[in-house]
C-alpha cells in the first residue's frame, strides 16, 4: 500500500462499532479501521495526534504481546499502524458518511491525526486461490460470555444459574436497545455438544442482534439493522447459500429444501468452530468449566435433559476453547473485583506516579503479560496482587467482547489443501480461516461503569422474572411451535 497514492475511491465503507469506522479496498484484500470521536469534541481533535497515535498504537502492542499469546498465534491479526495523508482521510470521511447508519453518526472519524489502523480483510481468503467461482463466505460471530461466575464473592444467586447474556437481554428490551429477546445463550455455543451448538447458530440466525453477521465475497449479506425494527430475512439468506450447497439431498421441487440448506451452513459453521487447525486428528477433549459452575443456563430455552446430560467438551485448542480460558481469568466476578480496584485507586490517589510502574495505561509489553500470569492466586493485601486482578480481568472483558470470523469457501475435489486449511462436514468441501478480532484493550476506568451494570442487569432481570417465579422452568421459555427442530446426522 503506497500510502502517497491513496485515493478514497479505492476505499468503501465497511462498518463500524462505538469506537472506529472500518473501510476495505475494492481490489486488495486490506482493511483501514480509523477512530471515532464523539461529534461535540471535533472542535478540538486537532490537539490529540499524539494521543490517537498512542491509543492505536496500544490496540497493536495489546493484540501482539497480551491476546496472541493468549489466544493463539494462528487465529490472531494484529496489523500495523500506518500514517495516511489528512487530504485522503478527510476525503474518505465525506464519501463514507452517506453510507453510515443514521444511530451512527453522532461520532466522526478522525480526520485531524491521519494514524490509522491496518488489517487484512478477514471476509476474504487472500492467501488462496480458486477456480470455483463463488465468492467466500464469512461469518462473523461474537459469542459473548460463554461461562456462570463461580466466585464465592457473588451475591445474587440468580447469577449462578443464568448467564449474563441472558439477562441482559431483558434489561435491554426495556431500554429499548432490541425490540425482541434473543433466545441465543452463549453457554449452548460453548458447550462443545453439536446439538447445542446447532440450537445456538440456529437462535443467532433467528435474531442476529450485533452478536451475528454474513458477507459474501466481502459484502454485508445477512444482519440486524440498527434499528432492530425488521427482523432479517431467512429466505433470501437461503437464495444467497443454495449454491454452496447444491450437492444435498433433501431436494423439493427441483431445489433443496430451505431447512437443509441452513442445516448444512450451521453444520460448517460448527465444525469451523470445533477445528484444533489440524484435520488429521479430532483434537484432545477437555473441560473447560470449573467444578463449582453449573454448564447450562437456566434461561437457555432447550430442553433441560439436553442441558444437563449432553457432554460438556471442547477440543483443546479449538477457537472457542481459547476464547473461554481467556474469559475465565475473571475468576472473582466484578463483586470479588471491585474492592480491589478500590484498593488500586486508593493507592493511586496517595502515589499518582506509580502509575507508569503497574502499567495502569500500558505500555502492553511482555512485562503486562506476565503481571497477568504470575499474579497469586490468594490475596496478600499488596496493591501488586489487586492490580495483577484488575489486569485479568480486563484480560477477561476483551475476551468477552471478541468476535470470531470464519471464512469459508469451495473448493475442488482435486485441489491439494494442507490439512489444516481444509474442513469437510459433508461434501463438497470446503477451505477456510477462523480469526479473532475486536480485541482492544478495555480502560481501566471501564471497572466502575461494569460494577454499576452488573447491578442494573441483575436487579432488572429478578424484577421482571418475579412474576414468572412459581411456573415451571419449561413454561418460562417455550419454543414456538414454527421453530421446531429436527436435528440431522453431524
Amino acid at each position: 500500500m503506497e500510502l502517497d497514492k491513496m485515493d478514497e475511491n479505492d476505499w468503501k465503507y465497511h462498518g463500524e462499532g462505538n469506537k472506529s469506522l472500518v473501510v476495505s479496498h475494492v481490489q486488495h484484500s486490506r482493511v483501514l479501521r480509523v477512530l471515532k470521536y464523539p461529534s461535540e469534541d471535533a472542535e478540538r481533535l486537532h490537539q490529540t495526534v499524539e494521543q490517537a497515535s498512542r491509543h492505536i498504537q496500544n490496540i497493536v502492542d495489546y493484540s501482539n504481546n497480551v491476546m496472541k499469546p493468549l489466544l493463539g498465534e494462528q487465529y490472531v491479526h494484529s496489523g500495523e499502524v500506518v500514517k495516511l495523508p489528512l487530504d485522503f482521510v478527510r476525503q474518505l470521511s465525506l464519501k463514507v458518511q452517506q453510507e453510515r447508519p443514521e444511530l451512527r453518526c453522532d461520532k466522526v472519524m478522525d480526520t485531524f491525526s491521519g494514524y490509522s489502523l491496518c488489517l487484512p480483510n478477514l471476509t476474504q481468503l487472500s492467501s488462496c486461490r480458486f477456480e470455483d467461482h463463488r465468492p467466500p463466505l464469512c461469518v462473523e460471530i461474537k459469542p459473548k460470555c460463554g461461562f456462570l461466575p463461580f466466585s464465592r464473592y457473588v451475591t445474587k444467586e440468580c447469577k449462578r444459574k443464568v448467564c449474563r447474556f441472558c439477562m441482559h437481554q431483558h434489561f435491554k428490551l426495556a431500554n429499548g436497545k432490541w425490540n425482541r429477546i434473543s433466545r441465543y445463550c452463549p453457554l449452548d455455543l460453548f458447550s462443545g455438544n453439536k446439538q447445542r451448538m446447532y440450537i445456538a447458530i440456529k437462535h443467532l440466525l433467528e435474531e442476529p442482534q450485533n452478536n451475528f453477521r454474513i458477507f459474501k465475497g466481502g459484502e454485508l449479506i445477512y444482519s440486524c439493522k440498527d434499528d432492530a425494527k425488521q427482523q432479517p430475512d431467512l429466505n433470501e439468506l437461503v437464495q444467497h447459500l443454495r449454491p454452496y450447497f447444491h450437492h444435498s439431498n433433501g431436494y423439493y421441487n427441483g431445489h433443496q429444501s430451505s431447512k437443509t440448506v441452513l442445516n448444512e451452513f450451521i453444520q460448517v459453521v460448527c465444525s469451523a468452530l470445533l477445528s484444533t487447525g489440524d484435520s488429521a486428528c479430532p483434537g484432545e477433549l477437555t473441560k473447560l468449566q470449573t467444578p463449582e459452575s453449573r454448564a447450562y443456563c437456566e434461561a437457555s430455552p432447550l430442553h433441560r435433559d439436553l442441558l444437563r446430560n449432553a457432554n460438556q467438551c471442547l477440543p483443546k485448542d479449538c477457537v472457542l476453547a481459547k476464547i473461554l480460558q481467556a474469559q475465565m481469568l475473571d475468576n472473582l466476578d466484578i463483586e470479588g473485583l471491585y474492592p480491589l480496584y478500590r484498593r488500586v485507586e486508593q493507592y493511586l490517589e496517595e502515589f499518582p506516579k506509580e502509575r507508569n510502574r503497574l502499567q495502569i495505561d500500558g505500555p502492553y509489553s511482555e512485562g503486562f503479560l506476565e503481571k497477568i500470569k504470575n499474579c497469586p492466586s490468594e490475596d496478600d493485601g499488596s496493591v501488586d496482587y489487586a492490580v495483577g486482578k484488575v489486569h485479568q480481568y480486563r484480560v477477561a472483558m476483551t475476551a468477552k467482547d471478541c468476535s470470531i470470523m470464519i471464512t469459508f469457501a469451495p473448493c475442488g475435489e482435486d485441489e491439494d489443501l494442507q490439512p489444516n486449511f481444509e474442513i469437510q462436514p459433508v461434501k463438497p468441501r470446503f477451505t477456510y480461516s477462523v480469526s479473532i478480532l475486536d480485541l482492544d484493550p478495555k480502560p481501566y476506568e471501564s471497572i466502575q461503569h461494569q460494577n454499576k451494570l452488573d447491578s442494573k442487569i441483575v436487579n432488572y432481570y429478578l424484577k421482571s422474572t418475579h412474576s414468572k417465579q412459581d411456573l415451571p422452568p419449561s413454561s418460562l421459555y417455550k419454543e414456538r411451535e414454527d421453530c421446531t427442530l429436527v436435528f440431522h446426522p453431524v
